[in-house]
């Protein structure tokens, strides 16, 4: 039997059955786009409440409808958390978090895990794709080793390919649709099953000589923007001391038209790929005997902009002689991002977590986020307030972190005794706004 034959040609003619493993913000998309596309798809998730969302039409991310979910369960999307059905289904792909431990190493335990639960389901013909970051040799490792003790012959009667995800959550002019995708396999075979089952979906894929190639890629691009983004929170904190608006001076080096990027700083980094892929790389780096001094420079400091931006806070307290014992503070936004519900690594998180441990009154609020969750570092069991005239008067200070759009900030403004706006949103001559 030729299963590479059989499975490019269930590809062809939409008779293949893909799964999805992790329903969360990269993978979820991804069972839609499939869906939409006219696959046959099942969905699998630890998570029962995720179960019971999509069987039920509704959706548990805020910039996904629940139009959405409904018309996609209404095309075939079923989802389960009995990996038992692995052995149903034709195409794996395998969305699950990598984050990092905390001495700041690789945590493959999800994929781990999840290797684990469906090895004893896995079939002849079957392609398992990984798509978490991570970084190289990984896919290697983790998931050819296991299939050839298993017996399997990779690129034979088992593919095993490797395409990062490109998710930009909450992002209206790039979509899983239209954002081009790497992709790669273990052999050529599984690159053939790669380019065929992506390019299905996807507008543009980019096929690579490797798995290594695409892991090494992936991490590329979050590394960049990390170093870039370190380099300008340094940026950020010379321009504060000598006086000088960043953003002006960011604005005013886009205009060159060749060899500048704008990037913005903040109060510190944010979801799952920015905070988290560079370690990967210079874990992975140390083993090879290399120091990867730039990367973890730009790591530190980034980590440290959460601090930064509550000793502004008190600094410019103290200057107005506002009482910091007891201080009543608004911590404005919580999510890692403007617009959406998404708190994976949000400095937010550790900033209200520092100004308790400092016997500061927090409350905050968040139009995505009406409670707190707790997460893998913080269980801080709020609850966001209603903004209003009389609620914002009621504070010492507001700390804009999150800069949300549908977010009323004349009123922030007018009833706000003093904001520190560590994204630059509130700029401009206001006696009660400081730029952080």
């Amino acid at each position: 039997m030729n299963h590479k034959a059989e499975l490019l040609q269930k590809i062809a003619d939409k008779s293949v059955v893909v799964s999805i493993i992790g329903l969360g913000y990269i993978g979820l998309p991804l069972a839609l786009r499939f869906t939409e596309k006219g696959f046959k798809v099942v969905g699998f998730d630890i998570d029962q409440s995720k179960i019971d969302h999509i069987e039920s039409g509704q959706s548990y991310i805020n910039y996904i409808h629940n139009e959405t979910i409904a018309a996609a369960v209404n095309n075939g999307l079923k989802a389960t958390t009995d990996f038992r059905q692995i052995s149903q289904v034709d195409v794996i792909i395998i969305c699950v978090p990598t984050p990092l431990s905390e001495n700041k190493e690789p945590d493959l335990s999800f994929v781990r895990n999840t290797v684990q639960s469906i090895l004893p389901f896995i079939q002849k013909g079957q392609a398992v794709s990984l798509e978490s970051t991570t970084y190289p040799g990984t896919t290697e490792e983790e998931l050819v080793s296991p299939f050839m003790e298993k017996d399997f012959s990779v690129g034979e009667n088992i593919f095993v390919l490797y395409s990062p995800e490109r998710e930009d959550p909450g992002n209206k002019n790039y979509t899983t649709a239209t954002i081009p995708k790497i992709v790669s396999g273990h052999t050529k075979h599984c690159l053939e099953i790669a380019k065929n089952l992506y390019g299905s979906v996807v507008e543009n894929v980019v096929p690579v000589s490797s798995t290594k190639v695409a892991e090494m890629t992936k991490l590329l691009e979050n590394i960049y923007r990390a170093v870039n983004i370190g380099l300008v929170n340094e940026m950020k904190m010379v321009a504060d001391k000598m006086g000088i608006d960043i953003f002006e001076v960011i604005e005013a080096a886009a205009t060159k038209p060749f060899g500048f990027t704008p990037y913005y700083p903040g109060p510190g980094l944010g979801g799952h790929c920015i905070p988290i892929d560079p370690f990967y790389l210079t874990w992975k780096a140390k083993q090879s005997g290399i120091d990867t001094k730039f990367i973890e420079l730009a790591g530190e400091i980034n980590t440290n902009m959460p601090e930064w931006v509550i000793d502004k806070m008190k600094s410019v307290m103290n200057e107005r002689g506002l009482d910091l014992q007891n201080a009543k503070i608004l911590v404005l936004g919580v999510a890692y991002k403007k617009n959406v519900d998404d708190l994976r690594e949000a400095p937010a998180l550790e900033i209200i977590e520092n100004l308790l441990h400092d016997n500061m009154r927090v409350d905050y609020h968040d139009p995505y986020l009406p409670k707190l969750p707790a997460t893998r570092k913080h269980n801080l069991q709020l609850s966001s307030i209603e903004l209003t005239a009389e609620n914002v008067s009621k504070y010492d200070c507001i700390l804009l972190i999150t800069d949300h759009d549908n977010v009323d900030y004349n009123l922030l403004l007018n009833s706000g005794k003093l904001i520190i706006d560590s994204r630059g949103r509130l700029r401009g001559a206001y006696e009660n706004v400081i730029t952080a």
